[in-house]
């Protein structure tokens, strides 16, 4: 540390600051125990290097992080442990939906470290998201070159468009009932085909997670979001069928049956309710802003309802496992 540095006054961190650096601890703490069974279990080198540099980043993290909490006098999560996870465990994921599986993780990093760094003014603070983001933009970019060069990119339509500007000549533009509906535009398109993405890799992880589960209660909840994202991809897929749009979709969302879970329902049940909970909601947020098409956005509306049922309910599954660790709270006045 730097003269400078030394005689800077000491700035207690904002309550959004202990938020997200929670969150963030809790996040790097479940990445490294997945990627640490990645690691152990993914054949393919150059996969294997990608993840080597995903995993080193997030003890990375964790290392900074708890130096962040020891200053500020603050408790250090416990997250994630050796108990979660089983490195031992013979191999579940196919190392293209490995891949898959950490690219997914990228975009939950690109989604929430912009947020969280727009909420701090601390220097170090500002650093550690700031850093994130750019070893996420890096990594995914590497992760897109290699899954070019495999043939394994999903990638998103393409449409012909049409030239010259035009302007919405009556309130019919909105219409997405009674056949009168006119053809989606580009951002309804993106914003539809990136849900159908999600939705495909979301079911894997469900039907997955749904085998390797030990509670019986844990079971039910993944089976339960399978048939909830069915639904989704069943909805959206209407739509895109009608105006003849494709939407490419993986051959190698393989999974394998084995006896051991190589995580714990503990760490399931949290990436279910972090990764895939958070990421839809935002994506589904997103798409309901740009989406002018009445019939879509009832569509987007129900799977909106419907996702906040779910997650609730994955929610209330934690707290009852005594799973939920409860981020820092203000001190209780009122007594």
């Amino acid at each position: 540390m730097s003269p400078v540095e030394d005689d800077m006054p000491f700035i207690e961190l904002t309550s959004n600051e202990v938020s997200n650096l929670w969150a963030s601890y809790l996040k790097s703490s479940m990445e490294l125990r997945l990627f640490e069974y990645f690691y152990a279990s993914t054949e393919n080198n150059e996969i294997k290097q990608v993840i080597e540099k995903m995993l080193n980043q997030s003890q990375n993290n964790l290392n900074e992080l708890k130096e962040i909490f020891i200053k500020d006098n603050l408790t250090i999560p416990l997250g994630f442990t050796n108990e979660d996870v089983r490195v031992d465990a013979l191999k579940v994921f196919s190392d293209t939906f490995t891949l898959y599986f950490c690219f997914d993780l990228t975009h939950l990093s690109m989604s929430t470290y912009p947020i969280a760094i727009s909420d701090c003014t601390r220097n170090d603070v500002r650093d550690h998201f700031q850093k994130n983001i750019a070893f996420s933009v890096k990594i995914q970019n590497e992760m897109v070159e290699l899954m070019l060069s495999q043939g394994v990119y999903l990638k998103h339509p393409q449409v012909a468009i049409d030239s010259g500007v035009e302007f919405a000549d009556s309130m019919l533009y909105l219409n997405g009932f009674l056949g009168g509906s006119r053809p989606l535009n580009t951002a309804e398109i993106a914003n539809l085909s990136r849900i159908v993405h999600r939705a495909q890799f979301s079911k894997m992880v469900f039907v997955t997670f749904h085998k390797l589960a030990k509670a019986k209660e844990l079971k039910h909840h993944f089976s339960k979001g399978r048939d909830g994202i069915q639904k989704v991809l069943d909805s959206l897929q209407e739509v895109l069928d009608k105006e003849n749009i494709p939407i490419s979709a993986s051959g190698d969302y393989k999974i394998s049956d084995v006896e051991m879970s190589p995580f714990s329902d503990k760490l399931m049940l949290f990436f279910v309710n972090t990764c895939l909970g958070i990421f839809c909601f935002a994506m589904v947020s997103q798409a309901m802003t740009s989406s002018l098409r009445t019939d879509i956005h009832s569509k987007l509306d129900k799977i909106s309802d419907d996702m906040k049922k779910y997650y609730g309910l994955g929610l209330l599954l934690a707290i009852k496992e005594k799973w939920f660790e409860q981020p820092p709270q203000a001190v209780n006045r009122k007594v």
